[in-house]
């Protein structure tokens, strides 16, 4: 199965390379490119890509902005679960933040918002393909040290958030909460499988299951919100 993607960022040199890159994958397809938020999300719905490279800075509008108006579930909801096949009109795509910081708030409030994650401009070509295609996948882009790091440096910064009480982790079962205090310190699935002593597929179940109790797109998602729920404190 193809992967369409566009590209979206203010530097030509940038998207050109990126293009040019990804162009040569037998199972990726760019099929647009865009200089500014607002022209990336018209691309986004006339193309409707499975991924797109957002840049966090750029004139016009900002990537963040572009990624709430491109993840923004359709008129009259229908949106469907963080996991769910989606029709062609229901289709969002998986938006992956680019950043020439490897701690930046503008990525936090990108997650928040719905993005599946996030790389730095200057990775290796390698760590570039294999993004698209993690994203592609339907899973976060958050390696454990990165979720680790970002979520915990933002999650001190906002302690009044930190604080709110957790009101929706009460629809979890206790293994659902013990799952979910495990994504949000940066574990995989096979990690979690052996901490808990279970079988992988069961903890993608119970994986699957959080994410459509608590109405999360993905990975990242959840583990915002188990910082910001108080379900984890920074440093545990």
């Amino acid at each position: 199965m193809t992967i369409r993607v566009i590209i979206v960022d203010d530097q030509a040199m940038v998207r050109a390379g990126f293009a040019a890159l990804l162009a040569a994958q037998s199972d990726i397809d760019v099929v647009g490119e865009a200089p500014d938020g607002a022209q990336g999300v018209e691309l986004s719905r006339r193309t409707h890509p499975d991924v797109v490279l957002m840049d966090v800075r750029m004139p016009e509008m900002d990537g963040l902005e572009a990624a709430r108006r491109i993840l923004a579930p359709p008129p009259g909801g229908g949106g469907g679960t963080a996991h769910a096949p989606r029709t062609a009109q229901e289709h969002r795509p998986r938006v992956l933040m680019l950043t020439t910081f490897d701690v930046d708030d503008y990525v936090y409030e990108a997650l928040r918002a719905g993005a599946s994650g996030f790389l730095l401009k200057d990775a290796p070509p390698a760590d570039l393909i294999a993004a698209v295609r993690v994203v592609a996948a339907g899973d976060a882009l958050l390696a454990p040290s990165v979720t680790r790091r970002l979520i915990a440096d933002f999650a001190r910064q906002r302690p009044a958030v930190r604080g709110k009480p957790a009101l929706r982790p009460k629809a979890l079962t206790e293994r659902e909460t013990e799952v979910l205090t495990l994504v949000a310190r940066g574990r995989s699935n096979a990690e979690i499988a052996q901490t808990l002593v279970l079988a992988e597929q069961t903890v993608k179940t119970h994986v699957s299951r959080v994410l459509t109790k608590l109405d999360l797109r993905d990975r990242a998602q959840a583990v915002v919100f188990a910082y910001e729920s108080g379900l984890v404190a920074p440093g545990e």
